[in-house]
């Protein structure tokens, strides 16, 4: 049994080896790191996780008629990491190479059987566990699919003292083994998803800086704005030319092919009316998918990315590159995040510029929740976190990505309830990773609610509590957030604050909408929801603070 168990972990530093050198592979890094897998990747991966199942029969050991091998670590790990199709294909062909390729034993038909089975078995384990503890459901999981091998052996082989002879010797090594090769190669291909992670979180980061040094240019659009901006977008994602059209025209284009791709011209490249077209985002690879109308035109790869006003598209962002070839995960998706924030700011400037009468103040309000000084200060901060707690500066990052894309995301449709409250949960983790202890919040918020509410309603009431009533003397303070049902159509929501009180002048400013142009958030609020309901914000200064509560009724979307 002892020199069983040396040959099986002898076997699994092939294995070990083998799959890192495949988990290394960019080819291999593109498929698994993608955020759906198309039906052509599962079948990629279901073919390589089974020929880890047929290496681990070739690289098996004889004993007594049968074959002590490690032919379940691929088919598991392939289900548990990559779904149930995966798993249940990688053990049909293992399985099936078993029974038609591999030596004919007594164990032949039962292994066969247990390989298929344990390939369905990981792909439930795929859907009850989770990122950090699929090493451990491979764990069990081995163990069990062994079990249940060695059950099928003295069920199925005859003579039956053959079979238990076989299982005497085998069990223990090969389920030790198993299990031990499952979990440590579900380790080893896990940490391609973690890459992924971390290369989300740089990304995210990068397009918040992108979104706050492009942010001054989209207040006043004009030709020269989409020019910095697509200045702005190059350097800092290091593509060879980028640009910006609408449905017929280029608006700006920076970068190489600027000798024909000029601001003002036609459209030239079929992909640009592909995209316009169907609304969709595009990745080519090659000159030719490009199809630009110019013979000798540079530019060689590409991603086209819709601009979108509401449900219309009303233009494109191209981000172009000088070399042939498929185009990483994390550039397609920072062209979709850019798209999307190009897209949101287009269309807050085009709003400012056709709604000049007197929603004009609201529009600015809301505009003005994107600030540079809160995005300067934020990103300050994630800096600060980043070499001291790493996982925190990636919740920072995740949060001021939620607060910043709802901020952009505003328009006249009304909002899930719980969006606006998830929007106002990522400015208080910022604020307060930002003043510690300072800052405390308690959430009072009724389960069952199912409201449509107008957007950017609760967060600027939390934000004035935040600045001008518990940090405005450098003091300690709790904010308390309470949504209460009234019925199915209609809540109450309250914000308390232990801060500095509002003064009596503020709250009559508010009421008669007499506020200072640049302290317009809390009477914008009470504005629009006199607009919507007929009634306002009630504001009362306590002997220790500010309440603020109102009433808000199911809106249609």
């Amino acid at each position: 049994m002892i020199e069983i168990l040396k040959n099986l972990i002898n076997n699994l530093g092939y294995i070990w080896f083998i799959a890192f050198i495949i988990s290394q592979s960019r080819s291999f890094k593109k498929i698994i790191q993608k955020d759906k897998f198309k039906n052509k990747d599962l079948f990629i991966l279901s073919v390589i996780f089974g020929c880890f199942g047929i290496l681990g029969t070739y690289v098996g050991t004889e004993v007594n008629g049968a074959i002590a091998n490690t032919r379940i670590i691929g088919v598991m790990a392939g289900g548990i990491l990559c779904g149930p199709f995966v798993g249940a294909l990688a053990g049909i062909i293992a399985g099936a190479h078993r029974f038609v390729v591999g030596a004919v034993t007594i164990t032949t038909i039962p292994c066969t059987i247990a390989t298929i089975i344990s390939g369905i078995v990981s792909g439930v384990l795929y859907k009850k566990s989770n990122n950090k503890n699929r090493w451990v459901y491979g764990l069990i999981g081995g163990v069990i699919m062994e079990s249940l091998e060695m059950l099928l052996i003295i069920i199925m082989s005859k003579p039956f003292s053959d079979a238990i002879m076989i299982v005497k010797s085998i069990y223990i090594p090969m389920g030790f083994t198993n299990a031990i090769g499952i979990a440590v190669l579900i380790l080893l291909i896990q940490n391609i998803f973690e890459e992924k992670e971390q290369i989300a979180a740089k990304q995210a980061q990068l397009a918040l800086e992108i979104a706050n040094k492009t942010l001054p240019y989209f207040r006043e659009i004009n030709e020269e704005s989409f020019i910095k901006i697509c200045q702005i977008i190059k350097d800092s994602i290091k593509a060879d030319a980028v640009s910006i059209t609408n449905k017929e025209y280029v608006l700006a284009h920076v970068g190489i092919g600027s000798d024909h791709h000029v601001k003002g011209s036609k459209i030239q490249t079929g992909a640009t009316e592909k995209v316009i077209n169907q609304g969709c985002i595009l990745e080519m690879t090659s000159a030719k998918e490009i199809n630009c109308s110019y013979e000798n035109c540079p530019l060689k790869s590409a991603i086209v990315a819709p601009l979108k006003y509401g449900k219309e598209v009303i233009g494109t962002l191209k981000i172009y590159y000088d070399t042939e070839g498929d185009i990483p995960f994390r550039n397609r998706n920072l062209a979709i995040g850019l798209s999307q924030i190009i897209s949101t700011q287009l269309e807050i400037s085009k709003i400012e510029k056709l709604k000049n009468m007197a929603n004009k103040a609201e529009i600015k309000a809301l505009q003005a929740q994107i600030n540079p000084h809160f995005l300067f200060n934020a990103l300050n901060t994630i800096v600060s976190f980043i070499r001291i707690d790493p996982n925190k500066a990636r919740e920072l990052i995740l949060n001021l990505s939620t607060y910043l894309r709802y901020n952009l995301e505003i328009g006249d449709e009304p909002v899930d309830i719980y969006k606006e409250i998830e929007q106002v949960k990522a400015y208080i983790d910022i604020e307060k990773a930002r003043y510690k202890d300072k800052l405390n919040v308690i959430y009072d918020i009724d389960e069952e609610i199912d409201i449509k509410i107008p957007s950017l309603i609760i967060q600027p009431i939390v934000e004035n509590s935040v600045k001008h009533g518990i940090l405005k003397e450098n003091k300690k303070g709790t904010i308390k957030i309470s949504i209460n049902e009234i019925d199915k159509e209609s809540a109450r929501v309250t914000i308390e604050d232990d801060g500095v009180g509002i003064d009596e002048n503020i709250i009559n400013k508010v009421y008669q909408g007499n506020m200072k142009e640049n302290k317009i958030g809390i009477s914008n609020v009470n504005n629009r929801l006199k607009c919507l309901y007929g009634k306002g914000l009630k504001i009362e200064r306590l002997d220790k603070g500010t309440r603020t509560t109102f009433i808000i009724h199911q809106l249609k979307g």
